[in-house]
């Protein structure tokens, strides 16, 4: 019988092939930025830590909302768009991932605003803010999910 170690390195071994294989399942998502925001360059490393390829646009960002249907009470810094859906601000890729599986209808999701500890708004030494994941499109919002920092609340 194997040892515990040998089973653990194998497991690891394992995981680290599968990742690559996962990512691949993931349609890329296209981002458009202002070219002087950190925030947003933050959220698209989250996004690629995640297992997303990302194509980042930079330049004015507000057309691309009022194309794409972003009301503005849910605009934030950044907006992309990924297997059809819009996403607004600073959202989980966690919570794209199950939007990606679910396939609800709408337009997209949302986070509005920039709340301290969302994926790129993290600040040291300040406790994450909750915050919550909207759904919306023609139909209306409705909540999608609640978030601390990146951990589901």
């Amino acid at each position: 019988m194997p040892s515990r170690r040998v089973l653990l390195a194998g497991l690891a071994a394992g995981l680290a092939v599968a990742r690559p294989v996962l990512a691949e399942g993931l349609p890329p998502i296209a981002v458009t930025k202002d070219p002087n925001c950190g925030c947003c360059q933050k959220w698209v490393a989250h996004l690629r830590e995640a297992g997303f390829t990302v194509a980042v646009t930079e330049g004015p960002v507000n057309p691309v909302k009022a194309r794409l249907g972003v009301p503005q009470d849910l605009a934030s810094c950044h907006t992309a768009v990924v297997d059809g859906y819009v996403v607004e601000g600073h959202v989980p890729a966690d919570a794209i991932k199950r939007l990606l599986s679910e396939k609800p209808k709408g337009t997209g999701l949302a986070v509005p605003g920039m709340p301290v500890g969302s994926p790129g708004m993290e600040v040291t030494g300040i406790e994450p803010h909750a915050y919550e994941v909207v759904l919306f499109g023609p139909l209306g919002r409705s909540p999608f999910a609640r978030y601390r920092g990146e951990m589901p609340a």
